[in-house]
């Protein structure tokens, strides 16, 4: 066993598969063990209150992965503060996607080379599973590649964050865990425990917000349509922008990766879009970036309405 890997799970400065394009299991331990974990429904039984808590916290955090980790760190699409950038930042690493510098990075290298054989979550290149999941889980998805996020490097509290990437996983667990015990101590009728709670709002809720995340790299890349010519195989898929919360218009970012908004139109529902208008009008966030109109008609393959 490869006590470098262990140590990766609570250091991600320590690499255990420095580099290449082989699977480490032993790291990896973790990411399956939660899979399995998601039996443990059958044992701990389901209730209204638990299953609201696993829904609620997929759309909470796939919101802080596609709106934060995806259109503000991965292409600054919008401006907010240093605080509300860590709050996001936190939400996001709650999804247990690791920290927002490997996340961006990863995705910044993928737009530069995408669907190339260099892409390493491109189904093209490397077949549906590795497109999937199975990138994440070699040595050369492990490495953060400091090079293309320069900007995100200059905040410590993200650099912390990156490398210890445990912290807002566990922390959530633990609440989820209080939370339960609580409610099964003093409002009984509810029906939930600290154990279902943990397994519904953290195990169930997090493996869905995985594979929906996932979906992107996978099958966003080949089930859809295509509106504009992009040097890739990106597609728009209306299931899966609902499933992510805006992401499946994907061949539409891929054509103009600089806007907050991936629903290009008004009929392209993006649901993260209309969560950022909402924080802006809270002030929390400001300077949308905009699809200019050009874009829309440039490289163009089909009409608007298709």
């Amino acid at each position: 066993m490869r006590l470098s890997s262990i140590a990766a799970w609570f250091d991600t400065a320590t690499n255990g598969a420095a580099g290449g394009n082989r699977v480490d299991w032993v790291r990896c331990v973790p990411f399956v063990a939660v899979h399995l974990m998601c039996g443990l429904a059958f044992f701990t039984g389901a209730s209204p209150v638990a299953v609201a808590v696993a829904v609620g916290l997929y759309l909470l955090r796939m919101f802080a992965i596609t709106a934060f980790y995806h259109r503000y760190f991965s292409h600054r699409t919008f401006k907010t503060s240093r605080p509300f950038q860590f709050a996001m930042a936190l939400l996001g690493n709650m999804a247990v996607q690791r920290g927002p510098i490997w996340w961006a990075a990863h995705h910044r290298h993928h737009h530069l080379h995408a669907d190339r054989p260099e892409d390493l979550h491109s189904p093209l290149q490397h077949g549906f599973w590795r497109s999937h999941m199975g990138w994440f889980m070699t040595g050369a998805g492990f490495e953060t590649q400091a090079r293309y996020v320069p900007d995100l490097l200059a905040f410590p509290e993200l650099r912390w964050l990156d490398r210890f990437d445990w912290v807002g996983p566990v922390a959530l667990l633990a609440g989820l865990a209080a939370a339960g015990g609580a409610l099964g101590a003093w409002a009984p009728g509810l029906g939930t425990s600290a154990a279902q709670l943990v397994v519904w709002g953290f195990v169930v809720s997090t493996v869905a917000t995985w594979h929906g995340t996932y979906t992107i790299n996978s099958l966003a890349h080949v089930w859809g349509s295509r509106r504009f010519e992009t040097a890739d195989t990106s597609r728009n898929n209306l299931w899966l922008a609902l499933l992510t919360l805006g992401e499946g218009w994907h061949n539409n970012h891929h054509h103009h990766q600089a806007s907050a908004r991936q629903g290009f139109y008004w009929w392209e529902v993006d649901l993260a879009y209309y969560g950022l208008r909402l924080l802006a009008l809270l002030g929390l966030v400001w300077d949308l970036r905009p699809v200019p109109a050009a874009v829309l008609e440039r490289n163009r393959l089909q009409p608007a309405a298709s």
